[in-house]
């Protein structure tokens, strides 16, 4: 628990801090007189003043802010010039569109130093999404993939690797899809309604490459050696099944304790059928093997981290636009929506991985924030641009009573927002969510 909040605190607080770093730092480079740089909201818990500028750590830790001279109409105006209403709306749009940049920024030099450390990953998610095997009873059976269908399309996005495929599958989550696929040279379209996954309800429709485990080390003595397994064997199928990652093989050996099963190996280029028969050990069955998945390790020089880490978050960037646009034709389930709560759990995750994996999704949730922020929603920085570009194209700017109105419609879709993503995250946990007896 204590690493949980510990993280979150981190995660957030360096999100937060980075982006009203922009919005300062643009704006004292610009001439504006900044009166307060805030790390959250609320009453302020510790500070102090340097030159013009108070900066303080203040209550709640869910946002923060730049307070300038001028900013609103409201404020108290002498019309200086250091003042950000007296500055042009292309200094301020400067202002507004930097908190955003500098979020978007973090994002790509977080996954440029992930990146550098090396990654191991799965082997086969740069490869082409070809299916190796789909899952008896999955969405997928049920909407006729087969066996060596080539994915080629998910509701009309193309799709060049597993990774993309995954990508895609994963916003729409309980929504038909339609999926091409190339089959003996012919494009056949089919219709697909994935299931939802996890608690995060992620899409999956039950299809997997043509990939198996191996077997890694055989413990002497044990069932698996008994019965003649051997260290470096693939294992292709378990009892007729099709095996396609280490974690089916090993839940299906946990099910069959006392039980004489049958391993189809690939031992030498030559398929063998071994008869093993697991002990029970606890509640589960075991034959004492190491399995291994194929992984390879990733290891990249500066200039190809920095590429790949841009294009990551072109590829993440262009996902969040594809689930905001889901969210509004019911494509994507709002209950993919995360709010602090669900973050501050991933946070501790992460951290209790390590400080790469904590790099990862500090990565992913800050160019979240970058690209959130730019929703022309009033409130958000975005929606200060948008009304400054509405000014722009009407030639004058609006009145104080027409701002206050748009602001006021912003933050009721805000709210909104925050009730559905807080309303999600209560639901993820357990003891909370068996209180719901509407669900």
């Amino acid at each position: 628990m204590l690493l949980t909040i510990l993280a979150f605190v981190f995660v957030l607080g360096v999100l937060i801090f980075v982006h009203e770093l922009g919005h300062f730092l643009m704006a004292r480079r610009i001439g504006v007189r900044v009166i307060t740089f805030s790390l959250g909201f609320g009453p302020k818990i510790v500070g102090f003043r340097r030159g013009d500028t108070e900066y303080c750590i203040s209550a709640v830790p869910l946002g923060g802010y730049v307070k300038m001279a001028g900013e609103t109409p409201d404020d108290p105006r002498t019309g200086q010039p250091d003042e950000f209403l007296s500055k042009s709306k292309w200094e301020r749009f400067q202002v507004l569109i930097m908190g955003p940049v500098m979020n978007i920024l973090l994002a790509i030099v977080l996954m440029w130093v992930v990146l550098m450390q090396g990654a191991r990953v799965p082997a086969f998610l740069d490869r082409p999404p070809v299916v190796g095997a789909v899952a008896a009873g999955s969405p997928a059976e049920r909407g006729g993939v087969r066996p060596g269908d080539r994915i080629v399309r998910v509701a009309g996005r193309t799709v060049s690797t597993w990774e993309q495929l995954s990508m895609a599958i994963g916003t729409k989550a309980r929504r038909e899809v339609p999926i091409e696929v190339a089959r003996n040279d012919q494009a056949i379209t089919l219709s697909v309604t994935p299931d939802a996954q996890t608690k995060y309800e992620i899409g999956d429709i039950g299809v997997f490459p043509d990939v198996h485990p191996s077997i890694g080390q055989v413990i002497a003595g044990e069932a698996a050696e008994k019965g003649g397994l051997k260290a470096g064997d693939m294992v292709v199928s378990f009892n007729g099944q099709t095996i396609n990652y280490g974690a089916q093989l090993t839940d299906a050996i946990s099910k069959h304790p006392n039980e004489t099963v049958v391993f189809g190996v690939q031992r030498g280029g030559v398929h063998q059928d071994v008869r093993v028969r697991p002990i029970l050990q606890g509640k589960k069955g075991r034959v004492g093997i190491s399995i291994l998945d194929e992984f390879k390790t990733v290891q990249l020089g500066p200039v190809a981290a920095a590429r790949m880490s841009l294009q990551r978050n072109y590829e993440f960037g262009g996902l969040i636009f594809q689930t905001l646009v889901g969210l509004l034709t019911r494509e994507t389930s709002p209950r993919q929506l995360m709010g602090p709560v669900a973050i501050a759990q991933l946070s501790g995750e992460s951290a209790a991985l390590g400080w790469i994996a904590l790099f990862s999704l500090m990565a992913s949730i800050s160019l979240n924030l970058g690209i959130l922020n730019l929703l022309p929603i009033p409130v958000l920085d975005g929606g200060h641009i948008f009304i400054m570009a509405l000014e722009g194209l009407a030639r004058r700017d609006f009145s104080t009573k027409v701002k206050e109105a748009m602001l006021m419609a912003g933050f009721a879709v805000l709210m909104m927002l925050m009730v559905t993503v807080i309303y999600n995250d209560l639901t993820r946990i357990q003891w909370i969510q068996k209180l719901m007896f509407w669900r």
